[in-house]
């Protein structure tokens, strides 16, 4: 099936990429642990990002996939290469400017973004300063994301799903060259941020070259096309602005708290990446171009099938992500990142902000599949609209809950908004003519349950039996991996006797034809 291997692809390149940042989490943590010069990369590193995720990976691609899909069926793919090249002249354009503007006016951006900074402490003026050097990968990586959108397209997933683990890869290599080249480690990452940025538009680029697909920016010409683009990508961008503000909401929340406290929200979060990311960013990546040619080609039932598969896909690798970051959250953090500048507090006030964000996990996932079937019949509208009500609740949820719990309040009020989310898409869901649930989604949903409630057992029984995890490194780890063995175990045997995977479905997954 199409979307299953589409998905497996991306999951495969994802997952590398995921492990690859643990590398490099674990290496800032170890060098920087959780302090000014922590938070103040982060603020830095998230900044650039939040404009990538808000424009080039958000707006633009929810908008330009489907009418790139659209293109290819109908006008050809000469049509669909100049249509490629002038949205690339345009994002050149608006992209540098804004950049330019964006250096300038840093101190003031960071003034907003973290106004709990002493405006004349370490954590104020190493923002400024790492947040200047980092910007400019946003250029670099949202015309990849433009190249990546024209891949997923032609089903080329591998090579966008590749471009994180560059990213990392380059990050470890400046943490490793941090005492020799850069004056601090944070320096030394920021530099390597903006390195990153290049390294990955280039790959994406030759690739694409290679394959027929040669996209680069020409004169921007205001077409039929391009007017349409920018009509869809409005509410996108408000959507997708008003999803990153939580981000940086949590970020202002965190910042009137101690020193550390904007680390332990990115060292959690980076935890809870790892399945919201591999399953997340691969059911979107895949769902949005297949769902959407489906439509344009009026093949309904293809289409449903494609919706329920992938929301199938998302319970089956979601929810026990969820309950294992929930009851494992204190061993997890404590054997990853519990080495060098990292304390026990760190560890202990980490592992709290995990258990708070895991409980929203699988809605978040689920969201997506949900967000991708509203794109495909390019209705930008609707998330938008959702979104805004979630951004609210979610401020609102953060400032009280922070007030009771500390930091770990700005995590639960994201989960809780996640639950918001995906409440409002069902009942917009179920209103769609083309995309209904099935039978085999339910049944296989509740036999999905279940399982995860025989592995939260199994997982309680292990740590019991354990007690409290050995101070030596080594059996610390082996500890780790015997809890994470025996509860993953306890669950794939129980959906295989249940029959929610069979033995075509695994032939599916490992498959070596092409996507």
């Amino acid at each position: 099936m199409k979307l299953v291997k589409a998905m497996m692809t991306v999951a495969g390149f994802t997952l590398i990429s995921r492990l690859l940042g643990f590398a490099r989490d674990m290496m800032t943590a170890i060098v920087l642990g959780a302090g000014p010069l922590s938070d103040a990369f982060f603020v830095a590193l998230k900044l650039p990002n939040l404009f990538r995720r808000i424009t080039a990976e958000g707006a633009f691609s929810v908008a330009f996939i489907p009418m790139f899909s659209q293109s290819i069926e109908k006008d050809g793919k000469e049509e669909s290469l100049r249509m490629a090249r002038n949205m690339m002249g345009y994002m050149l354009l608006v992209i540098t400017v804004f950049s330019v503007i964006a250096i300038a006016a840093m101190p003031y951006i960071i003034m907003v973004t973290a106004p709990g900074f002493d405006h004349e402490g370490i954590r104020y003026e190493s923002a400024v300063e790492l947040s200047r050097i980092t910007f400019p990968y946003l250029l670099f990586i949202s015309l990849a994301a433009l190249l990546g959108g024209v891949m997923n397209t032609i089903g080329r997933f591998g090579v966008y799903a590749f471009l994180p683990a560059l990213f990392n890869l380059t990050l470890v290599c400046a943490l490793l060259t941090h005492d020799m080249i850069w004056d601090t480690p944070a320096e030394a990452l920021a530099y390597g941020v903006a390195i990153a940025g290049v390294i990955q538009f280039a790959w994406i680029f030759i690739y694409a070259a290679r394959h027929g697909w040669l996209v680069y920016p020409t004169f921007p010409k205001m077409t039929p096309k391009v007017k349409r683009l920018f009509r869809l990508m409005i509410p996108g961008i408000l959507g997708a602005g008003v999803y990153h503000l939580n981000i940086f909401a949590d970020m202002m929340i965190a910042s009137f708290f101690e020193g550390g406290s904007i680390s332990y929200l990115y060292y959690a979060d980076r935890l809870q990446q790892l399945p919201l990311g591999v399953v997340g960013i691969a059911v979107g990546t895949a769902l949005l171009p297949l769902l959407s040619r489906a439509l344009v080609a009026e093949e309904f039932k293809e289409a449903n099938n494609y919706f329920n598969r992938a929301i199938e896909a998302c319970l089956l690798f979601a929810l026990p992500a969820a309950v294992a970051l929930m009851i494992a959250a204190g061993p997890i953090v404590l054997t990853l990142f519990n080495y060098g500048a990292f304390t026990i507090r760190d560890t202990q006030a980490t592992s709290f902000v995990l258990t708070c964000y895991a409980l929203g996990l699988p809605t978040y996932i689920v969201a997506k599949v949900f967000q991708s079937a509203c794109f495909a019949k390019q209705d930008t509208k609707t998330p938008v609209k959702i979104m805004m009500v979630c951004a609210i609740c979610n401020i609102i949820f953060g400032i009280a809950l922070s007030q009771t719990i500390g930091v770990a309040g700005v995590a639960l009020a994201t989960s809780l908004s996640g639950f918001i989310q995906i409440a409002l898409l069902y009942k917009f869901i179920r209103k769609a003519e083309h995309l209904q649930f099935d039978e085999r989604l339910t049944r296989n949903a509740k036999k999905i349950v279940f399982s995860c409630g025989l592995m939260a057992v199994a997982l309680w029984g292990y740590i019991a039996a354990i007690g409290p995890f050995d101070d030596e490194k080594l059996m610390r780890v082996i500890q780790c991996a015997g809890m994470i063995g025996v509860g993953g175990m306890v669950y794939l045997l129980s959906i295989l006797s249940m029959k929610v995977m069979t033995k075509s479905d695994l032939k599916t997954f490992f498959s070596k034809k092409r996507a």
